[in-house]
């Protein structure tokens, strides 16, 4: 053999060893391509999944808030009534009817404890899936229906300023309502 076939089998070498080197180096960065791109498609999965599931769950709060609201409405209008009734003497509002009356506000605070541990429920889930803001505001929500329950036991118990003290509830609750509401926008927007 001559000088040259060693000369062009040691170009031939280096340029295969380059060859399959360069290929090495490819397949690594390419393998390390996919693999930063499947972890940036699976945290905005991630981040996609946690935004749906805290809308869910505001959803959820702000609903039975609603369902609260309605349910107080209920309550007001009995204790109107009672208050109405309790100083006629006779008529349908006599004996029988403040008993009717006690009756209703029986049952509609049992139906207010049932409510009130949806709400409860729905206060905490939004406190699981956060962030802190929307987690507090829900809370303070929820804080504002133990008036409400107070106002109904002492009515049930006679009180007559029960009736106005309820009534002055609403404010408050509606108010924490728009707080959360603004709380699980600007968190649901950030997200």
């Amino acid at each position: 053999m001559g000088d040259s076939t060693v000369w062009t089998l040691a170009i031939a070498a280096v340029t295969g060893g380059t060859a399959v080197l360069a290929s090495w180096v490819a397949g690594r960065g390419s393998t390390r391509a996919a693999r930063v791109q499947a972890e940036i498609a699976a945290r905005a999965q991630r981040a996609e999944r946690l935004r749906e599931s805290r809308r869910a769950a505001y959803l959820d709060l702000i609903e039975q808030t609603h369902r609260m609201g309605e349910l107080y409405w209920e309550i007001l209008a009995v204790l109107r009534n009672g208050a109405g009734g309790a100083g006629s003497a006779g008529g349908a509002d006599g004996p029988d009817g403040a008993g009717d009356i006690a009756e209703a506000l029986k049952e509609l605070h049992d139906r207010e404890i049932a409510e009130y541990a949806k709400i409860r429920r729905c206060a905490r889930v939004v406190e699981l899936e956060g962030p802190p803001e929307a987690a507090a505001a829900a809370l303070a929500l929820q804080r504002t229906t133990g008036t409400f329950y107070r106002c109904v036991k002492a009515a049930m118990e006679g009180d007559a300023d029960a009736r106005e003290e309820f009534r002055t509830a609403f404010s408050p609750f509606w108010a924490a309502l728009e707080d959360f509401v603004e709380a699980a926008r600007t968190a649901h927007q950030a997200g």
